[in-house]
């Protein structure tokens, strides 16, 4: 199988040199900086569950794409996603599947127009990995799930393939025949996620010190209805699991749109928080939290629009 990833940041590049180091057909669909860097230090990932060095990976320019693929793996910043089908249109044929590890649902309505709802998947990924100014992909715990599926029916044989293509590699592979369920989960735990610490700026830990346990209960609540509105109640379960994460104790965890802000950089304001928000329709629930979570993120996106000087400083 022969697969394209879009990108070789924390994501793309932490899974597609996992698939490589399995002896997988993988390409990285990257721009010419990523791609000299590459080339002169090869793909360097430092990882708790085994490192790996990798001599000049194969790599191609959006100019180059000739050929379809059969697997386009997609994982781009939701932002970026306009200019990612752009690049990648020369890669998906007839056959192709694109596996987007998008947060959110919008972007699957806006794949499906450009490239046909036939072609594509539903997919989540579950890992912390940071790509470092120098190139090298740091993986930050031992967590590296990515999971995936059709969106209207059961597995089929393409997604089997799929399973079979990525489970010999060293991470996770998860087939899923619920998998809107998954990434409707998914998506309130980071939305809540993000949307507390943000607000807070701080990690969870220091949130729940300052006696903010219950705040980021109501929003993880908020969330939560939302996703039930829309037919995707998150199960006892995850509710459970996100409910730990976000109130516990010394945690020093944060969202990675909080360390965004941080470091004056785009942000998933709309993907994340808004799209959400949109989602919650006239009901007349209380979404008062998400509301001003979602004001304060999009204050810092008209900030960052007016004085971009002053948001890289923050």
């Amino acid at each position: 199988m022969r697969i394209l990833v879009v990108g070789a940041g924390g994501i793309g590049g932490y899974f597609g040199g996992r698939l490589l180091e399995a002896g997988r057909d993988v390409t990285f669909l990257v721009r010419s900086r990523r791609a000299a860097q590459l080339a002169s230090a090869g793909l360097q990932i430092r990882s708790p569950c085994g490192d790996i060095n990798l001599r000049a990976p194969p790599t191609v320019s959006a100019e180059a794409l000739r050929t379809p693929f059969e697997l386009v793996l997609l994982s781009c910043k939701a932002y970026d996603l306009k200019a990612a089908m752009d690049s990648v249109a020369g890669a998906v044929g007839p056959e192709t599947a694109v596996l987007p590890l998008l947060n959110g649902i919008a972007h699957l309505d806006a794949l499906a127009a450009r490239f046909g709802a036939a072609r594509i998947l539903g997919g989540l990924c579950l890992i912390s990995s940071v790509l470092e100014p120098d190139g090298r992909i740091v993986h930050l715990n031992e967590m590296h799930v990515l999971s995936f599926g059709e969106l209207g029916s059961a597995s089929s044989a393409r997604v089997v393939a799929i399973e079979s293509a990525l489970s010999a590699a060293r991470f996770e592979a998860h087939r899923s025949d619920a998998i809107l369920q998954e990434m409707w989960e998914k998506w309130v735990f980071i939305a809540a996620t993000a949307g507390i610490t943000c607000l807070m700026r701080a990690a969870i830990g220091d949130i729940v010190a300052a006696g903010g346990a219950d705040l980021a209960t109501a929003l993880l609540e908020e969330c939560a209805a939302i996703a039930a509105r829309n037919g995707y109640p998150p199960r006892a379960e995850s509710l459970q699991k996100s409910l730990q994460v976000l109130t516990a104790a010394g945690s020093p965890i944060t969202a990675s749109m909080f360390r965004d802000i941080e470091r004056g950089a785009p942000i998933e304001a709309e993907q994340i928080l808004g799209d959400l928000l949109r989602r919650a329709g006239q009901g007349g629930a209380d979404h008062s939290l998400l509301r001003v979570a979602c004001a304060h993120v999009r204050a810092y996106e008209a900030r960052r629009a007016r004085e971009p000087r002053a948001a890289s400083s923050n």
